[in-house]
């Protein structure tokens, strides 16, 4: 048997038990490149070749956590976000793609004028505080999360990242008191209590419940963040947040309320409403008093 048929065994093995299709022939080939310790195009090279000594015994295990339904990303210890390699553990979020956006708008926005200071409330592995770090390499960054685990994980990510520092790691609820930035981003937990059960066993029963739900509407946490960024972003500046799939206008009507205007919204790849930025404006901008 060569290491191509192996594998393709492999993901007809995860399929059968239940891993979505579409993960499932990915998963399996990252798995077997975890367990050869090989990259992709090390892979690619050998794929006619018959596995090497040892591989069964590494690969075997590797695959029935997964049939087990436990993420990738805790198998292997690691994920890839914005081109950067990140730690993953049980106590932060698996950084996904659709997050990504976050850090797209801030390049956007900023392309000109880089910002000089940054908060990521709700920082978790610390993906979007590190990649903003790396693309704004001028600017201060400040990083919350209300668990000290997660910020364990962020910390190491950071000097894995080489800009451990310029980012300040504080154990905090949304902004630490006082604090103020030119741009604030957050990816924060918008998931409804009610929806848990339909969830994937990957999400539901391996990631923190403190990073995913909201309550039973899914706005708990952004009925207290909007307030709190209402002072906590500067003039002119930017609070670029993700949402749920059908949170957006729910979102933007709350940033109105208090003091922001939509700029610009992203969607996703399945064509979801994924990122709002929100915009402070100028105090020029602002209507006069009567």
């Amino acid at each position: 048997m060569t290491l191509y048929e192996r594998i393709a065994r492999a993901r007809e093995a995860l399929a059968g038990a239940g891993v979505p299709a579409d993960e499932a022939a990915g998963d399996a080939e990252v798995l077997a490149r975890h367990a050869l310790g090989w990259d992709l195009a090390q892979l690619v090279a050998r794929w006619r070749d018959a596995p090497p000594p040892e591989f069964e015994e590494r690969y075997a295990p590797l695959l029935q956590r997964r049939m087990r339904r436990e993420p990738v990303s805790h198998i292997v210890g690691h994920r890839e976000f914005w081109g950067l390699e990140f730690e993953v553990t049980p106590d932060v979020l698996t950084p996904r793609p659709e997050t990504e956006l976050i850090v797209e708008a801030a390049v956007a926005a900023y392309r000109d004028r880089p910002p000089s200071g940054i908060i990521d409330m709700g920082t978790g592995s610390g993906c979007l505080a590190v990649a903003l770090a790396t693309e704004f390499p001028t600017a201060s960054v400040t990083a919350t999360d209300l668990s000290e685990p997660a910020l364990d994980v962020a910390r190491r990510n950071a000097l894995r990242a080489h800009v451990a520092e310029r980012i300040a790691f504080v154990n905090a609820d949304l902004v630490p008191p006082g604090a103020t930035a030119e741009l604030v981003v957050s990816n924060p937990p918008y998931i409804s209590t009610a929806d848990a059960a339909s969830l994937p066993p990957e999400v539901r029963e391996h990631e923190p419940h403190l990073a995913l739900f909201a309550g039973p509407g899914g706005m708990h946490v952004y009925e207290r963040l909007l307030p709190a960024c209402a002072s906590a972003v500067t003039a002119g500046g930017r609070l670029i947040l993700e949402v749920g799939y059908d949170q957006h206008a729910a979102v933007s009507a709350l940033a109105r309320a208090h003091g922001f205007e939509l700029e610009r919204s992203l969607r996703d790849l399945q064509g979801i409403i994924r990122t709002l930025v929100l915009k402070r404006p100028e105090p020029s901008a602002l209507s006069p008093e009567p």
